[in-house]
């Protein structure tokens, strides 16, 4: 069953939550602490996020400086196999324009395709971190609509070079697709983020996933307008528990959104992290309540460094 499906079929709001693959190296196995954690909440998915090549500096034999392309959490695609069969729960990669030229994500679609894997979120990305903005990747894509077209593509039998796959495909790829209450901090106006979201809901997204966001009434604001402008498919809230004192400043500094001011000051109020990550639970969990209660389909959480309060909070909603 499709995640669409699964959100369309249950009967509460459904739970999900996002993984980063493991650094470079590293052992999957926090990743499998993260859903030991949080599965006993009947996740209907887990989202895995894909990172681009970044440009970095390594010293050479000789003492000079090269300038590399590295990619520092790589194997999305063996992390969502690795799930499904570990724990038999609906997986959803991510694939972006960033950092990727069409072929290199048609090979990612034969691969998810060969493995079950049906479910994605497509994304533009982010710049890279030596650019000032972003620029689309030589052989590539510059908007997710220009990706949605190779995936609907590739749901119809055809390959990037125009090529007929020999055999018809006995499942197709379903997709979400990112959605900000707050407006990307890219778009001249919100006007213009909802004209590109309902492109994106025309070339075929069955969700919307939104960026994380604080303050509940600009995501009703958000959906009325989505409304308004003919976008009816789901639009799942995405949340995030504060974890820190830091994230005060380092959240709407990152991710373009704001915190309300009566969270802003009881965050100030607090001395260590520990205080911090209270404040921040009983603020998502307050935020979890409100959206239930306005019937929400699903609520998404994003668990970077947040698995524990992620936990917290969901044992006090679900």
């Amino acid at each position: 069953m499709k995640v669409i499906d699964l959100i369309n079929n249950s009967k509460s709001a459904a739970f999900s939550f996002e993984i980063l693959p493991p650094l470079k190296g590293n052992s999957i196995d926090m990743a499998y602490k993260t859903i030991d954690m949080l599965r006993e909440f009947d996740p209907k998915y887990i989202n895995i996020t894909t990172h681009r090549s970044q440009m970095v500096y390594k010293t050479t034999e000789n003492g000079l400086y090269q300038c590399v392309a590295e990619r520092q959490r790589p194997g999305t695609v063996a992390v969502a196999a690795a799930i499904k069969n570990k724990y038999g729960i609906n997986v959803v990669p991510h694939i972006l324009c960033s950092g990727f030229t069409k072929e290199e994500t048609e090979y990612v679609l034969i691969d998810l395709d060969f493995l079950g894997i049906h479910d994605l979120l497509l994304l533009r990305g982010d710049k890279a971190r030596h650019d000032n903005s972003f620029k689309p990747t030589v052989g590539g894509y510059e908007h997710a609509v220009d990706l949605q077209v190779q995936v609907n593509r590739f749901n119809d039998g055809f390959f990037v070079d125009g090529s007929k796959q020999l055999q018809e495909k006995s499942e197709k790829f379903s997709y979400g697709v990112a959605g900000y209450p707050e407006k990307h901090d890219e778009a001249p106006n919100l006007d213009s983020d909802i004209y590109w979201l309902k492109k994106k809901v025309e070339g075929g997204a069955d969700y919307v996933v939104t960026q994380m966001f604080f303050d509940n009434q600009k995501y009703y604001d958000f959906v009325n307008r989505c409304r308004a402008e003919g976008i009816t498919i789901p639009i799942i809230p995405g949340l995030k528990p504060v974890i820190s004192m830091n994230q005060l400043t380092v959240l709407p500094k990152i991710f373009h959104c704001d915190i309300p001011e009566d969270f802003a000051k009881e965050l100030r109020k607090c001395k260590t992290d520990e205080e911090a990550r209270a404040v921040g639970v009983e603020w998502c969990t307050m935020q979890a309540r409100d959206l239930i209660s306005m019937g929400v389909p699903s609520i998404h959480f994003y668990s970077l460094m947040a698995a524990k309060s992620v936990k917290e909070v969901a044992k006090n909603v679900y």
